[in-house]
């Protein structure tokens, strides 16, 4: 009996210091949560009147949209796509970055441009480079001959989807990079001496000595990145927001649709907890398959 006593007097002399951490918590995110799942439950108007209790109304209607399903298959492979590459890259620039070279903070400084830039804006720039009548990248592939014509590359839901995917991964890859970067610099220079004189190669020596002791940075970048990736709306929004229907919409561009073009704030509210769930598992599936920390100390 002594050990819960101990426990519980130690969890009550703890409350000073976890305690605003607690109300922070409950207050940018339970609170938020909650009053997510409570408006999904709703009848809103197209102006947000409360018109009482909905049920489970919105979560059919939302079902019942016949897009949903391709709308789903859509944010798999947005957020697969994105996050892969990244990391991909990433992992590639930060390798480089991490060697000695004249000129090395400069580039590490023009690395950070697009993170530092307006998301709105740096899409808009890709936007108007491939406008099939006054893109420059348009009228450079028609002048060296590989379009006879523009292209409207943000015309038509395939290359518009592929265009936003290369779009995110440039703004997405400044964060990893550096995260990486910084999982890189704290490895001891002993890790590759040893891996050095006992004859691994580069390859084998980045494989079984520093992409171990990356698995913390890359589980944060990771995380972060699909957090990001999933809800975001910005690049979508840009350059496939005029394309009629839902062939080129993730669950959150569907969310955005719902709200501002078919005014249906409470299905809207449906899919903001649909969105939220996928989310949360797919985070949760992601930490328990990977386990960085444990993983990491072994």
């Amino acid at each position: 009996m002594s050990a819960p006593r101990g426990r519980t007097g130690s969890a009550i002399r703890a409350l000073p210091w976890i305690g605003p951490v607690i109300i922070l918590i409950a207050a940018v995110v339970a609170f938020p949560a909650g009053y997510m799942i409570w408006t999904s439950t709703r009848d809103l108007s197209p102006y947000g009147r409360d018109r009482g209790f909905a049920g489970t109304a919105n979560f059919r209607r939302l079902f019942g949209i016949e897009e949903l399903g391709s709308v789903l298959a859509h944010t798999v492979v947005w957020v697969v796509a994105v996050v892969l590459i990244t990391l991909v890259l990433s992992a590639a620039l930060a390798q480089f970055l991490a060697l000695d070279f004249p000129g090395r903070t400069v580039i590490r400084l023009a690395i950070l441009v697009p993170w530092a830039a307006s998301v709105v804006m740096t899409t808009s720039v890709f936007a108007y480079l491939l406008d099939p009548e006054v893109g420059l990248a348009n009228r450079l592939l028609v002048d060296i001959g590989v379009l006879d014509r523009g292209f409207g590359f943000t015309k038509e839901p395939g290359p518009a989807f592929a265009v936003a995917i290369a779009v995110a991964v440039f703004v997405s890859i400044p964060f990893t990079t550096y995260t990486i970067l910084a999982g890189l610099h704290s490895i001891p220079a002993e890790v590759g001496e040893a891996g050095r004189v006992d004859g691994a190669s580069a390859w084998q020596r980045y494989r079984y000595l520093t992409l171990p002791q990356l698995r913390p940075a890359i589980a944060v970048a990771t995380v972060v990145n699909i957090i990001n990736v999933f809800n975001s709306l910005p690049i979508l929004q840009v350059l496939t927001g005029s394309i009629a229907g839902f062939s080129a919409d993730t669950t959150t561009t569907l969310t955005y649709k719902l709200i501002r073009q078919n005014q249906q704030l409470a299905t809207a509210a449906a899919m903001s907890v649909l969105n939220f769930a996928l989310i949360t598992v797919i985070i949760a599936v992601y930490v328990k398959l990977v386990r960085p920390t444990a993983e990491s100390g072994t």
